[in-house]
C-alpha cells in the first residue's frame, strides 16, 4: 500500500516553479507579441486538467519568482526545479509522478502549439524540460 504524504508548502512552490517555468521557457524560445495570449491560454487550458497533489500546488501558494534576465539564467533555475519535483513526487505521492510529467509536457506542447507551429528551439526547450523530467536515476 502507497501511504501518500502532504507537501510542504516549498515543495509545492519547486513543483509550481518547474511547470509554470517550463511553459515560460517554450514561450521565450520564440518570442512573439501577439502569440504571447494565445500561449497564456494553452498553458492554462493544459493546468486545469491537473487533479490531486498537482492540482494543489499549482493552484494554491505564491506565484513563483522566475529570473528574466537570460535564458540560461531561467533554464538554470526551471529545469533543476524540474527534476526536484519527481524526486519529491517519487518520494511522497508516487502515484501523481506520471500525473505531472504529463501535465507538464503538455503544457510545453500547447504552448509550442499555440502560434504558428513549433519551432525547432521550442522542440529543443520540450527535449530538455523531457530530459529534466526523467526519472532520476
Amino acid at each position: 500500500m502507497i501511504m501518500e504524504q502532504r507537501l510542504t508548502d516549498e515543495e509545492r512552490l519547486t513543483l509550481k516553479t518547474g511547470a509554470f517555468g517550463a511553459v515560460f521557457l517554450v514561450s521565450n524560445a520564440d518570442p512573439g507579441v501577439l502569440s504571447v495570449l494565445r500561449e497564456s491560454a494553452a498553458a492554462s487550458g493544459a493546468f486545469a486538467d491537473a487533479s490531486g497533489v498537482v492540482k494543489e500546488a499549482l493552484t494554491s501558494g505564491p506565484l513563483p519568482r522566475l529570473p528574466r534576465d537570460s535564458a540560461l539564467e531561467i533554464e538554470s533555475t526551471v529545469l533543476p526545479a524540474l527534476t526536484r519535483s519527481v524526486r519529491i513526487l517519487s518520494e511522497k505521492s508516487p502515484t501523481e509522478v506520471a500525473a505531472y510529467r504529463s501535465l507538464v509536457l503538455a503544457a510545453a506542447d500547447r504552448v509550442a502549439r499555440a502560434h504558428a507551429g513549433v519551432a525547432p528551439a521550442e522542440e529543443a526547450v520540450i527535449a530538455r524540460i523531457r530530459a529534466a523530467l526523467a526519472e532520476p536515476a
